[in-house]
């Protein structure tokens, strides 16, 4: 039987841990946030998270109803951190590229968060937010309703995809992310032109972009997609 979540006016009546911290969901997943950046996914454990904040793991229990349903609320803080402080313009294209941009951001800037969470839907408040406004955005643009689905789709799914790649780089040692990084140079840029001629007339090009992310590309060819499906809908 799941564990009863206590709401969340009571949890703020409660007393303070031992060290004089007062309990919130916030709290609680900042926290393991910090954990899983230092110590990865393996880290973020009740245990772990009770001696964070000076607590018995059975506390954590009135705010989540379980591991994974903290995990749940990590995913959806990122997005809401993404969405902070962002405003519309009404230019649809500038703000779903604005949007994807934040969302990618805000995710690899959490590694080790991003692999437990991008693959996961929450139904989460931020989330839901997120959702409605870029389904509002395309609608507002003159989409119709099934184009404004699979382009929504597509644009999420792109975004985590991306999100998820650039995390699980991102949450290599150093030695493994260098050691990528220089295969490209290494390997690539020396293979000669009698065997693989493409490789070669790339390669210079090739050993500078393919250490960043392709996600900004990806996500102009999706809307310039986007743009020249908007051109073909009837007016009126």
């Amino acid at each position: 039987m799941a564990k009863q979540v206590v709401p969340e006016e009571k949890r703020r009546r409660r007393r303070p841990t031992r060290s004089g911290t007062v309990l919130s969901e916030r709290l609680i997943v900042e926290t393991a946030l910090r954990l899983l950046r230092e110590h990865g996914s393996a880290g973020l454990t009740a245990r772990r998270l009770g001696l964070a904040l000076d607590c018995d793991p059975s506390t954590l229990y009135r705010y989540f109803r379980g591991m994974d349903d903290l995990t749940l609320a990590i995913g959806d803080a990122l997005i809401g951190q993404a969405l902070r402080g962002w405003e519309p313009t009404g230019e649809w294209r500038a703000d779903l590229h604005a949007i994807g941009l934040r969302i990618h951001a805000a995710y690899v800037a959490h590694p080790q968060a991003a692999q437990l969470t991008t693959s996961r839907v929450t139904g989460r408040p931020n989330e839901l937010a997120a959702d409605e406004t870029v389904l509002d955005v395309l609608r507002t643009a003159g989409f119709p309703l099934a184009d404004t689905v699979r382009i929504y789709h597509a644009f999420i799914d792109q975004t985590l995809a991306f999100a998820a790649l650039d995390a699980a780089s991102l949450a290599l040692p150093r030695a493994s992310q260098h050691a990528d990084e220089a295969m490209w140079r290494s390997t690539y840029a020396r293979l000669p032109a009698a065997t693989h001629p493409r490789i070669a007339e790339a390669a210079p090009l090739l050993s500078t972009r393919m250490v960043t992310s392709a996600y900004p590309t990806a996500l102009e060819m999706l809307l310039d997609s986007a743009a020249v499906r908007l051109a073909e809908v009837p007016a009126g």
